[in-house]
């Protein structure tokens, strides 16, 4: 269990935030960093080649695959989730009446992206649905079958908090020989990943939610056995090999960077974002990400006791330790969300469900501000 790490976010005592799943608060430190980056960016004289454009995204990209449980060389840094599933999806070749499996729900990038390449492939794109006692994993593995050629997911539903076992997923997909592609937004460092049980074929995260960081910076693991005959999806100077040596760029080079570094974004040093994003990243991987499942599960169960009284029940089975999704009454205002807001608690409506995602910077205040909002409004 860590306790409550509040004072290293400036959050003000009066708000309650409960939203981490919507966007995750900069660290005070990480912010400082950010900072400064954006001084030393006046005077650019000052920034080394080395340190700036190697040194630090290096950094960046060797945390990362520690959350993966990866090697840093299977890591490429992006700005966006969609950039990592665009990725995956210009490198997976479904069979035309093949399907590819998305989840009822599933957030949108990882959607689109898939019924553009059904479209160009003449593959058909399946959404999976579950019952309300069924878990998502059941649904998933129900639904696998011989023509499954792509499987779309994530390691928790974004809407309702379900946790997928990826485990016993990719297991079942393997069988079938389809391709494993996972959006880890709502789970990568709030939720341990266990890279050598799930073996995906590609994993994104995008970094200002659960990993705290800024907004447009993000991670994606690449296997390995994709690695080399993968297509990246630009081609910019600095993937290629001996881009350190500013003096010869124009030699130019046909061979690439080791590992995933060929599939990096253009502008990968992103001296802005990156000293912010290390040390967000550092900081999680400090306290450790089965200590913050462990605490987070503890804070989400003390909610449910609490707001149970009003009626207030959480209605999704396997929910993810950090995510709490409650079935509200049918007699809730419609603008319940907003109601909260001003009185400055913080969470999130998705369907008929309230979503609420605290981090370590919540407490017991919060949780008792948290209860005697709702009992005015409801």
């Amino acid at each position: 269990m860590i306790p409550s790490q509040r004072a290293l976010f400036d959050l003000p005592r009066e708000v309650t935030y409960f939203n981490a799943a919507y966007m995750g608060p900069m660290p005070r430190h990480a912010a400082k960093a950010g900072a400064q980056s954006y001084a030393d960016k006046q005077q650019p004289w000052k920034l080394g080649i080395q340190d700036a454009f190697i040194d630090a995204p290096e950094h960046y990209r060797a945390l990362g695959a520690r959350l993966f449980g990866a090697r840093a060389d299977d890591i490429a840094i992006v700005p966006a989730a969609s950039y990592g599933l665009a990725l995956a999806a210009r490198n997976l070749e479904p069979d035309a009446g093949s399907e590819i499996l998305v989840l009822d729900g599933q957030f949108p990038s990882n959607v689109y992206v898939w019924q553009a390449l059904a479209e160009r492939t003449g593959a058909k794109v399946r959404t999976v649905s579950r019952s309300d006692n069924e878990s998502w994993t059941e649904a998933v593995l129900a639904a696998i079958s011989i023509r499954t050629a792509i499987l779309a997911c994530p390691q928790v539903h974004w809407s309702d908090g379900g946790q997928l076992d990826l485990a016993r997923i990719s297991d079942a997909a393997r069988r079938q020989g389809a391709a494993l592609v996972l959006d880890l937004t709502q789970s990568l460092g709030a939720l341990p990943f266990d890279l050598d049980a799930i073996q995906p074929d590609f994993a994104v995260a995008a970094g200002y939610k659960w990993l705290l960081g800024p907004y447009s910076l993000g991670l994606c693991y690449i296997a390995p056995h994709h690695q080399e005959s993968a297509e990246a999806l630009e081609e910019n100077w600095i993937n290629r090999q001996g881009s350190e040596d500013f003096a010869r760029l124009v030699d130019y080079q046909s061979t690439y960077q080791p590992g995933a570094r060929r599939f990096d974004m253009g502008e990968r040093a992103n001296f802005q974002l990156i000293p912010a994003g290390i040390a967000s990243l550092q900081l999680i991987l400090d306290w450790g990400v089965d200590n913050i499942a462990t605490t987070l599960g503890h804070k989400t169960q003390d909610i449910i006791e609490a707001v149970a009284p009003m009626g207030l029940i959480p209605a999704t089975p396997d929910r993810a330790p950090h995510y709490l999704g409650l079935a509200v009454p049918p007699q809730t205002p419609g603008d319940l969300v907003k109601r909260l807001a001003a009185e400055q608690v913080y969470l999130s409506q998705r369907g008929t469900r309230l979503r609420i995602t605290p981090h370590l910077y919540n407490d017991e205040t919060d949780v008792t501000r948290l209860v005697e909002v709702l009992k005015v409004i409801l």
